[in-house]
This record gives structure tokens, C-alpha cells and sequence, in this order.
């Protein structure tokens, strides 16, 4: 195994890699393996029907320049999971160099993964690339989740108003895609404040739901008509079997607590299993 580089110019790498296997009534955690600054806390099993709620950890808190991150998650047939953080993810500012993280998740035959990371700040001047990566193996396996960005520190008044993040979000069935995303977000360019762009909003976020079930967008829809009558910026649509709603706002709380809704709404059409929120979610 290749050592780690020492922190400085060239960044950290920091790899984890897990696998998740069904036995007898639950998900377990059949495999884990890391190097570098990520890690994971033990598996908790919070509802009845053996999902397994995992915690992804990264204790530095933050990526700095030239640091490079790889998550790999691969649920074997029938392993039902839900991944999430402990804290917001930072991007620091950059002299320079690059960094990056991918995220590669791999759904069985008649797997469930829910990924639902807190929001990422990208500091102004920060130099990012960012890609999640979806596979999934047969048409009963099923994926929700979300990544909400936040491009500067509003509460700071700080804006993006250089550098620049790169993000892309992917779903793949059976080797063939079902919904490619790609963003480029400018510091300081037009998109980020004219009215076909972010329109001023520091905050974007995006909730993908992929299952074969009917009447998911109608009921987004409904909770959709409610945000927007509030003046809020909450818009469905679908492709297929690929459900996408898109927040665009001012606080991350806000994007978080309605994709929270709209999970809430899908969860028992899709799964059967009311929501069960991470105990992290509440501390």
C-alpha cells in the first residue's frame, strides 16, 4: 500500500471504502477499509426492518487545497442502508491547487441505498471538482438522496466571487445512464446573479428519488405548490423512472427541512417504511 503524502501543497488523499451485506432480519456492515482522514462510526439500527444507518466521518472537517477524497459504498443484493454525515463539508480557499472528492454508490439486485450528506460551503476562492457516481444493478433497486451546495458564507456575507467549483451527479442502470448532471459554478459570473442563473441565491440543492412507483411526482407536486405559494423556490420533474426536485434559496436549514418533507412523503410509497431520521440530524 502506497503511504500517504504529508500535508502541504499536494493535499491529503483519503479513501473509504465499505460494503454492506443482508444477514438473516438486518443489514450489516460486512467490510470496511480506509486510509487517510475518513472513517466511519458503528452501524445503528434504529427501525424494525434492519436498515443500517451509517454515519461517514471526516474528523479534519474541511478539504484544502490539492486534497483528494474517495468514497465507495456497495450494497450487495438486498442490503438496505442509509448514509449520512455528522457536519456540513468545507472547501477552503485555494492558492492554486485542486481538490476533489468522488463518490461511487453500487445497489444491488433489490438493494435501497438513502445518501442524504449535509449541505458543502464552498469558500470563496475555493478550486473544486466534485462527481457522486450511482449504479444500479437491476430495475427493483432503489437510490434517494440529496447534495445541497452552498457557494460562500451568507452568514458571513461573504459571496463566491472567485475560483471555481466543478460538481457532477450521476445514475446508471445496468451500465446504462438514467440521469447525468453536470454544474460548473463560476466565482464572480453572471450566472451566479442573473435572473436565467441562481438569481442572487447562495444555496442550490438537488433530491433524486429512482423507484418504480407510481404516483411519486404528483405527490411532490403537491408539497411543491405549498413551498411556492410561501415565495419559495422548490420545482419537480421527472424522466422516467428518475424523480428530481431542485431547491434554489438563502439557507441550507430550509433546503434540508423541505427535501426532509418530500422524503417523508416518497419514503412510504416506495419502501413501505415510515422516515426514520438519523439521531445525528438532532444533535
Amino acid at each position: 500500500m502506497a503511504t500517504l503524502p504529508e500535508r502541504g501543497c499536494s493535499g491529503w488523499m483519503g479513501e473509504l471504502r465499505l460494503q454492506f451485506e443482508r444477514r438473516d432480519d438486518r443489514t450489516v456492515l460486512a467490510h470496511r477499509w480506509h486510509r487517510g482522514p475518513l472513517q466511519v462510526q458503528r452501524p445503528f439500527y434504529p427501525e424494525p426492518t434492519g436498515v443500517c444507518h451509517l454515519y461517514l466521518l471526516h474528523p479534519p472537517g474541511g478539504v484544502v487545497p490539492g486534497d483528494r477524497l474517495h468514497i465507495e459504498a456497495r450494497l450487495e443484493e438486498g442490503a438496505e442502508v442509509l448514509l449520512t454525515t455528522p457536519a456540513s463539508g468545507k472547501i477552503y480557499r485555494s492558492h492554486g491547487p485542486v481538490s476533489g472528492q468522488t463518490t461511487q454508490l453500487c445497489v444491488g439486485a433489490r438493494g435501497a441505498l438513502e445518501w442524504f450528506p449535509q449541505e458543502t460551503i464552498v469558500f470563496d476562492q475555493a478550486q473544486t471538482e466534485m462527481k457522486t457516481l450511482v449504479e444500479l444493478a437491476d430495475q427493483d433497486a432503489h437510490f434517494t438522496g440529496w447534495e445541497i451546495l452552498c457557494l460562500g458564507r451568507p452568514a458571513c456575507e461573504e459571496r463566491f466571487s472567485f475560483g471555481n467549483c466543478k460538481q457532477a451527479f450521476e445514475i446508471w442502470r445496468e451500465g446504462r445512464p438514467l440521469w447525468v448532471e453536470r454544474s460548473n459554478y463560476e466565482g464572480g459570473a453572471a450566472l451566479l446573479e442573473a435572473p436565467w442563473g441562481l438569481r442572487g441565491h447562495p444555496v442550490v440543492g438537488t433530491f433524486v428519488c429512482v423507484a418504480r412507483a407510481s404516483g411519486l411526482i404528483e405527490r411532490v407536486r403537491e408539497i411543491c405548490g405549498e413551498v411556492s405559494r410561501e415565495g419559495r423556490h422548490l420545482v419537480p420533474s421527472q424522466l422516467q423512472d428518475v424523480l428530481v426536485v431542485r431547491y434554489l434559496g438563502d439557507h441550507v436549514d430550509e433546503a434540508k427541512a423541505y427535501f426532509t418533507k418530500v422524503w417523508a412523503a416518497l419514503r412510504p410509497m416506495v419502501t413501505g417504511r415510515a422516515v426514520s431520521l438519523p439521531r445525528i440530524w438532532r444533535t
